[in-house]
């Protein structure tokens, strides 16, 4: 091999000279050689959308702030719930121990006292034990009244101000005393005045069997509905407070007033007789009576407030 082959084996190819690196002021380097600080290369729509997250993770929105309110109110709705139904349950268990007292002496007692003639009968199965539920049931919502309001005032009495606060301090009182004093002329004085009359009316060749499921009906009817009707005072106070009615209004037409609750006393009353009747209308129109005075005071109290 000759000496010309060897030299051009041994030789390499000469490397390529590398591209010089160009420094711009945009790399952050100046061409002095000092390092520049880092500008935000952002754009304008990047910005923004890192505001928006921003916001999102330190704020909460309106509408999560409204639903955590409309929640809160369900959580209160549901406390209340619970609590007047431990009271419902309470006092029922309570009344379902004295069952037998509460059937024949309080259902059955104004019958017996108002007439002897008159006799009770069971028509279907199940009568006597539907008449122990009920009678146990109803003797539980009469006595746990009170406070199934006071839960009811209690979820209301948040949005009142304080000064309509102080003067309703004693409004469960005021609600259970109307609804008692109901309760108790219906069952003194509406229903002995009304058995006396059923049981001396009609012919003496018909007897007077009355199924017991009516007669419970009737009774807790009667209950209820002068127990309702006494709470008229409340009523006035409420609307009154509102503004709903002044005392001059009721005034105004406390002629008309009177009337009607008359007629209601004719309607409700079965007897004939103008003193029954009266024995009935005369405390409605005293309840009238009492409405116009709390409407009056209510009122008389909310130009106080005004100009203080």
């Amino acid at each position: 091999m000759t000496p010309e082959i060897e030299s051009t084996k041994n030789t390499a190819p000469d490397p390529e000279p590398s591209a010089e690196k160009t420094i711009s002021p945009a790399d952050g380097v100046s061409l002095s050689g000092e390092t520049e600080p880092a500008t935000d290369t952002k754009t304008p729509s990047e910005s923004l959308v890192g505001e928006e997250r921003e916001s999102v993770g330190t704020e909460p929105p309106e509408d999560e702030e409204g639903e955590m309110n409309f929640i809160g109110h369900l959580d209160e709705i549901r406390s209340r719930l619970i609590k007047a139904g431990i009271a419902l349950i309470t006092v029922t268990a309570l009344a379902g121990i004295f069952a037998d007292t509460l059937v024949n002496e309080v259902l059955i007692g104004p019958l017996k006292r108002s007439s002897e003639t008159i006799t009770l009968q069971n028509l279907v199965p199940y009568g006597q034990i539907s008449i122990y539920l009920q009678v146990i049931f109803f003797t539980g919502f009469v006595g746990s009244f009170p406070f199934i309001a006071y839960q009811i005032w209690k979820f209301v009495e948040p949005g009142l101000h304080e000064n309509e606060r102080q003067a309703s301090r004693f409004v469960i009182l005021f609600i259970s005393l109307c609804f008692f004093s109901g309760i108790a002329f219906g069952y003194f004085v509406f229903l002995p005045i009304s058995l006396t009359f059923f049981a001396g009316f009609g012919s003496t060749l018909i007897a007077n069997n009355i199924a017991i499921q009516d007669y419970i009906s009737f009774v807790m009817g009667a209950l209820l509905t002068t127990g309702l009707v006494f709470e008229l005072p409340f009523i006035s106070f409420i609307l009154s407070k509102i503004g709903l009615l002044t005392p001059a209004f009721m005034r105004f037409y406390r002629k008309h007033a009177i009337v009607t609750l008359l007629i209601i006393a004719a309607i409700v009353t079965p007897s004939t007789d103008l003193v029954t009747q009266l024995v009935i209308g005369i405390p409605m129109i005293l309840l009238y009576e009492l409405s116009i005075w709390i409407s009056s005071y209510v009122n008389r109290k909310n130009n106080a407030l005004k100009y203080t």
